[in-house]
């Protein structure tokens, strides 16, 4: 059984915070805020990689249709300040202060803006404060952005060397086939050695930009960096304590790490 980590990056897609409509899903955001406090309690250091500002500037935003790059960045000015807020609010019944990072892919390329960047993060974390962090989508076009924060969320990971990556998805995991056909099943182990990019759907969420492929791939690379990864439903009750506390019986898939040299 894995010990009890110190510190873990927690990714949620935009599918988990959002409404059908367009709007933040803010029970689920609470709901994700309680589960943190109380890994925090538990001494457990959390990095939360956190989509949904694009998609909450959609909901701010209904009469606007512009799904060009300027719309894009349009609703992501507009839906980041939405999120963030909120965020603040919610971890502040917890007397918790949370901080904003807003990052690009260049932030990871560049030596001076890589290190700059841990160093801010690990400030964060050695004065308690959660680090929000999310793609600047108002600056990322094209060859700047990430495939998606699935991406992103492994980046952080080997970064801040976290000893566990959590994805939180609207489905269980990687499954056999198409999680909605019958007779398909969830994968729940998956080891260094394995293949099973056979069975994973190209189809992408509705709000996101990625899907199961770019996640499954984001997995796989971060596993094979010594890093375990679980993808699980982040609209089940509780799903974050259960794939910290009970990995071996939550319903979730587990890219178990592999040992490093």
């Amino acid at each position: 059984m894995m010990k009890q980590p110190k510190r873990i990056a927690v990714k949620v897609g935009s599918n988990v915070l959002t409404r059908p409509d367009g709007r933040l899903d803010i029970s689920r955001m609470a709901a994700l805020v309680d589960q943190i406090a109380e890994l925090r309690h538990r001494g457990i250091e959390v990095l939360l990689i956190s989509s949904g500002a694009v998609a909450s500037g959609r909901g701010a935003l209904p009469n606007l249709k512009d799904e060009s790059v300027t719309g894009r960045q349009l609703f992501a000015a507009v839906g980041q300040a939405k999120l963030i807020e909120h965020y603040y609010d919610l971890f502040q019944e917890y007397g918790i202060t949370v901080g904003q990072i807003l990052t690009t892919k260049e932030n990871f390329v560049n030596e001076t803006l890589h290190a700059n960047q841990m160093r801010c993060m690990t400030a964060m974390l050695d004065n308690g404060v959660v680090p929000v962090i999310n793609e600047n989508d108002t600056v990322s076009v094209e060859e700047l952005m990430f495939t998606d924060n699935d991406e992103l969320s492994g980046l952080v990971a080997r970064m801040m060397n976290a000893e566990l990556l959590v994805i939180l998805s609207n489905v269980d995991g990687v499954f056999t086939g198409n999680p909605d056909e019958p007779g398909s099943e969830l994968i729940h182990d998956v080891y260094p050695e394995d293949d099973y990019s056979g069975y994973v759907s190209v189809t992408k969420s509705k709000f996101g930009r990625g899907g199961m492929m770019t996640k499954m791939k984001t997995a796989l690379g971060v596993a094979a960096d010594g890093i375990e990864v679980r993808i699980a439903n982040g609209r089940r009750q509780d799903v974050l304590l259960d794939v910290l506390s009970d990995p071996e019986n939550a319903r979730c898939t587990r890219f178990h790490a592999k040992q490093q040299k």
